[in-house]
């Protein structure tokens, strides 16, 4: 076993290299990063921070927005100066000691694997919805064993995969935009000049006031997740400082644009009592505006948002136990890549392997998306809401350690390696505290909302229980270093 860091230090050329092939390239980053958190809830959820928030939802997005974009730049600069797979499970080990990796690393897979069947299930609906002569069961086998297999092969299809999924979900959002635009000043045959008529009208940009626009961020911050695989993926890449320090800047700003552009359109175009929770919002805008068949457009939209959604959770799960197995926080078996053995296992370079891609860690992470899914479609409304609530907060609670984690580490290498931040934290410290501030403020207010609370609670209790289980592993391998027979004579 290994002692906790800092050493070897995050920037030394001691430290194990990773044994993943480099087949992703800047593009399937770059898209990955813009892609990765445009899926249904922006597409549908939206309806509902809309329902509470008013006009005024498009500043419970910026100020969701603005929240994100700070944490991918903490995790940015922290990925470009030391890439790994394992991203911020790996910096947090690295920045606060071993029980953080540990319990960030379990939580965030838990968190992903869970999601699986989320999107999944919705994905079937809608496919079944087309063809209703085949149950939502096998659409859900169906698309788990096609990205499963896509997943045990070349790295290079994930990217394909996710390239043509994201570009798809960019394209709509630009036609969106554009056809929202030319709605609004009335250039689009048989429609008028909106103007700020929908902004002001129906009690006024804050209906519900300053409380709707918080209750409005309670309801889309979590749109946010997803940005991180971007920091996971880039240490596959042939230069992982450099693509994903472009992927970052690239991402951050132009998603910030598409989420609260989108929301600015919608609210011009209709009145914000239009919207409806559970009803895309994009679809009554279509409509409105005369799109025949907005509908199924935006069904088919959001099918392929969910199937990303899908694909990137199925590899950012396998790479983040594949990181905790490297750390000998999982499993060593789960090492084990396509064309070569185990970490270390000499001959066989990321160079020599035919794939490189940890088929072992794919497949323990698609068999637990197989069990979540099993339960959403048996118990949704106990069993699964239960797992579900009890990860619903871990993405805020993963956005704190990234911050406490950059609070550390920069310190660090400004010391040890200044030439390794290539991309560096606005402000740093003071943003990186407002940050923290913020997420802390985002839990607390969760604890005041009857439907958000139960999150709270159900995620805060898996939390401790992991980091109970952390804790005690620390305090045995001390215990067993002290004395070699105390776990023997067990």
């Amino acid at each position: 076993m290994h002692e906790a860091p800092p050493t070897p230090s995050p920037t030394s050329p001691a430290a194990p290299a990773e044994p993943l092939s480099h087949g992703l390239k800047q593009r399937h980053l770059t898209m990955l990063g813009l892609g990765g958190v445009i899926g249904a809830g922006l597409f549908v959820g939206s309806g509902a921070g809309i329902a509470v928030a008013g006009p005024a939802i498009v500043v419970s997005y910026l100020i969701a927005g603005a929240l994100a974009m700070l944490v991918m730049r903490m995790l940015g600069e922290m990925s470009a100066a030391m890439p790994a797979s394992g991203s911020f499970s790996v910096h947090a080990e690295r920045a606060l000691g071993r029980w953080a990796g540990f319990s960030v690393g379990w939580l965030y897979w838990f968190l992903l694997v869970l999601v699986l069947a989320v999107e999944a299930t919705a994905a079937a609906q809608i496919a079944h919805g087309w063809v209703p002569g085949v149950e939502p069961w096998a659409w859900v086998l169906l698309f788990m064993v096609v990205f499963t297999v896509a997943n045990l092969t070349a790295v290079k299809n994930f990217g394909e995969f996710e390239f043509w999924f994201a570009s798809l979900k960019v394209g709509a959002i630009v036609v969106f935009l554009v056809l929202g635009g030319l709605a609004v000043f009335g250039l689009l045959p048989d429609t008028d000049p909106v103007g700020m008529t929908n902004l002001t009208g129906e009690g006024g940009f804050l209906p519900n006031g300053w409380s709707g626009v918080v209750s409005g961020v309670l309801t889309v911050v979590f749109a946010f997740g997803g940005l991180e695989v971007v920091t996971i993926a880039a240490a596959e890449t042939d230069d992982p400082a450099r693509a994903v320090g472009r992927a970052v800047r690239s991402a951050v700003v132009r998603i910030l644009f598409f989420y609260v552009g989108s929301m600015l359109v919608i609210v011009t175009v209709l009145p914000w009592t239009a919207q409806q929770a559970g009803l895309s919002p994009y679809v009554k805008v279509l409509d409105a505006i005369g799109v025949p068949s907005a509908g199924q457009i935006m069904n088919i939209v959001v099918f392929v948002a969910l199937l990303s959604a899908l694909n990137a959770n199925l590899y950012g799960s396998s790479r983040m136990i594949f990181s905790l197995a490297e750390r000998g926080e999982a499993p060593r078996g789960l090492l084990k890549v396509s064309g070569g053995g185990e970490k270390g296992g000499g001959a066989a370079g990321s160079s020599g392997r035919a794939g490189g891609v940890p088929r072992r860690a794919v497949l323990a992470s698609v068999a637990f998306g197989f069990v979540s899914v099993l339960l959403n479609l048996l118990w949704p409304d106990t069993v699964f809401l239960y797992m579900l609530n009890s990860v619903g907060a871990v993405l805020l609670f993963v956005w704190a350690l990234i911050a406490a984690s950059q609070l550390r580490l920069r310190a660090r290498l400004e010391q040890e390696a200044p030439d390794a931040l290539a991309l560096r934290m606005w402000w740093f410290p003071y943003l990186t505290w407002v940050t923290l501030a913020g997420l802390l403020g985002v839990l607390l207010l969760m604890l005041t909302d009857d439907a958000a609370r139960p999150q709270v609670l159900w995620s805060a209790g898996a939390t401790a229980l992991v980091l109970l289980v952390a804790v005690g592993r620390e305090w045995r391998e001390r215990r067993a270093r002290r004395d070699p027979s105390a776990l023997t004579d067990r």
